[in-house]
Parts: structure tokens; C-alpha cells; sequence
């Protein structure tokens, strides 16, 4: 039996619909809502962000990112085993938006399932298929993360709907004798779900309750940069490494301050940070692969290298994967 899971490949997609500061800060004053692109800037590092249009769903980005990532690894899809989808906003109640991604793929009968941990649900999505694999279960997954923030913003809150924005993010992830994931972290704790939430929910045929994201910033700030660096270091120790064999930190894209923060908690410089944060705003679920993404097509992230990858979210929920990509 293989003794690790590799990633083999990465994709990701975005919105053709790109909203600068200026435009969304405009689309906002009509509301009677005030801010300005330095407001958001200053506070967030946040420059732009994409919007998906009506009548696109999740598992629609979802499989524009799946195929790049298969192409990354040089496998078809009718060689996947396993595919997870981390979202927060899925196509509908049920199915999963994993079934509804395979189907979309044109292959059927390996299991599909979502995973809902918010913005930490890559990394929770990853760890199960990294377990599948090393248990034998599976052999090829399809790890993805998609979501579609805009359609559950309130755009008469400026301190919320400056900040999030849609996009997927997959990777391919395959059983290897090669290291490749070396160690997991994950928790959550659920007395602090309500400094992060969407407490709507579907009954009797309509929404009873708020169905749009509620934020306390300020409780989220404080909580997060503290569990990052424990999930980090609880990683490193797992692996037996230390902070100075990190090559990179792929973290959630939630904000700037957050992220610069924890490297500076990790003792690591801004320039071994993948950001992307200025041009994505925060994507919850599909923020870490999208970065990734980015990170390995840009030429910063190479084979061999050591990479962090971590994140928090509404739960509360926090957790890393270390990794030898």
C-alpha cells in the first residue's frame, strides 16, 4: 500500500465579472451605502474581486477547475475514484454539489460527497481524501473547493460585502511511494459560531431567518491569527519539522492583516506568502486552492518544495495540511 497521497495536479476558475473597489463602492452608494476603495484597501488589502452571473452555479466553477487540474496531472476523469467538494454555497439542499460536479464530468459511480467547514473546508476536504488514499479507498481524487459568496452577501453591510468574492479551486490528488501530504491538523469549536454565520435555513417551502452572512470582524480578527499559528505549529510538530522548513505559506486569502500576521508568527517574510487576496477577495472554501493555483502557475511553487497550507472559518473551524509538493 502507497505510503502518502501527492498532489499531482491544480486548477482553478473564476468569474469572467471582475468588480474593482470603485465599481462595487459605486454600486454601493446607490443603496445610500458609503465607503471607498482606500477604506477597503487599508483594512483589508482587498482591490477586486469576481462575481458569478445568474444561472451559474458552484459546481459550475467547480468543474472549470477540476479540468485544469486534470490536465495538470495527465489523467482523464474517468480515472478519478474520489471527489470532494468543500462549499458553503451549494447549487441546492441536496444533492451534494460533488454528485452534481462528477455528473458534470461525464463519469459516474465513485463516491461524491461535500464537506462543509466554511473556509477551512479545503483543508478538511483534503485531510479526508488523504486518509481515503493512505487507507486504500481510493486512489485518484478530486479535491475541490467552490464557492458563490456574492449570492449570500448583504449589500447594505459595508463591513461584509467589501470582502468575499466567487471562484474554484481543485487539485488531484493521487496515491504516490513518493512524500507528498506529510501531516494534518484540524479542529473546531462551535461555542464562537455565531461571530461568523448565515443562520437562515429552508422551512415549510421558505427561509426562516437571516439567509445572509452576519460577521463580528473584530471577534474574528482576534480569534484567528492565535489558532493559526497553534494549527501550524501542531503540523510542524506532527511532521517533525520546524518553521524554517516552510518554502511557502499558502494560507486562506481572508485578509492581509490576518495572513501577514501569522507569518510573521511563523517568522517567515511577506515574500514567502502566496497572496492573492488584492485580486480575489476572500473565497472561502475555494481561497487556499486558488492560491495554490496561482503559486505553482506563476513559477513560484516548485516540485519538492515544502508548503503550509491553512485556514479559518465560520464554525468556528481552523485547521493545516503541510505538504511536500
Amino acid at each position: 500500500m502507497p505510503q502518502y497521497s501527492r498532489i499531482t495536479g491544480t486548477g482553478s476558475y473564476l468569474p469572467p465579472r471582475r468588480v474593482t473597489n470603485q465599481q462595487l463602492v459605486e454600486q454601493l452608494a446607490q443603496r445610500g451605502v458609503e465607503t471607498s476603495d482606500q477604506w477597503i484597501v487599508e483594512r483589508t488589502g482587498i482591490q477586486a474581486r469576481h462575481f458569478a452571473d445568474d444561472g451559474v452555479f458552484s459546481s459550475d466553477l467547480a468543474v472549470h477547475a477540476a479540468r485544469q487540474a486534470l490536465e495538470a496531472a495527465n489523467c482523464q476523469a474517468g480515472d478519478i475514484d474520489l471527489i470532494i467538494v468543500a462549499t458553503s454555497t451549494p447549487d441546492m439542499v441536496f444533492p451534494s454539489t460533488a454528485s452534481i460536479v462528477q455528473h458534470k464530468l461525464g463519469i459516474a459511480g465513485c463516491p461524491a460527497f461535500d464537506v462543509q467547514a466554511v473556509c477551512t473546508g479545503f483543508i478538511y476536504a483534503l485531510t479526508v481524501a488523504d486518509s481515503m488514499i493512505r487507507s486504500g479507498a481510493a486512489s485518484k481524487a478530486l479535491v475541490i473547493g467552490s464557492e458563490i459568496f456574492s449570492r449570500i452577501l448583504d449589500f447594505n453591510d459595508r463591513t461584509t460585502c467589501v470582502l468575499f468574492g466567487d471562484g474554484a479551486g481543485a487539485v488531484v490528488l493521487e496515491a504516490s511511494n513518493e512524500p507528498g501530504i506529510l501531516a494534518c491538523d484540524l479542529h473546531a469549536d462551535g461555542s464562537h459560531r455565531e461571530i461568523l454565520h448565515v443562520p437562515g435555513h429552508v422551512s415549510g417551502g421558505e427561509i426562516s431567518g437571516n439567509p445572509l452572512l452576519q460577521m463580528d470582524g473584530q471577534a474574528v480578527f482576534k480569534l484567528a491569527v492565535g489558532l493559526l499559528e497553534k494549527t501550524a505549529t501542531a503540523a510542524l510538530e506532527k511532521a517533525g519539522m520546524q518553521k524554517e522548513d516552510i518554502d511557502w505559506l499558502v494560507p486562506h486569502q481572508a485578509n492581509i492583516r490576518i495572513m501577514l500576521s501569522t507569518a510573521r508568527k511563523l517568522r517567515l517574510s511577506p515574500e514567502k506568502v502566496i497572496q492573492t487576496v488584492h485580486d480575489h477577495g476572500n473565497t472561502s472554501a475555494a481561497s487556499i486552492p486558488l492560491a495554490l493555483d496561482v503559486g505553482v502557475r506563476n513559477g513560484q511553487i516548485q516540485r519538492g518544495q515544502k508548503l503550509l497550507l491553512e485556514g479559518v472559518g465560520g464554525g468556528f473551524t481552523w485547521g493545516s495540511v503541510l505538504l511536500q509538493y
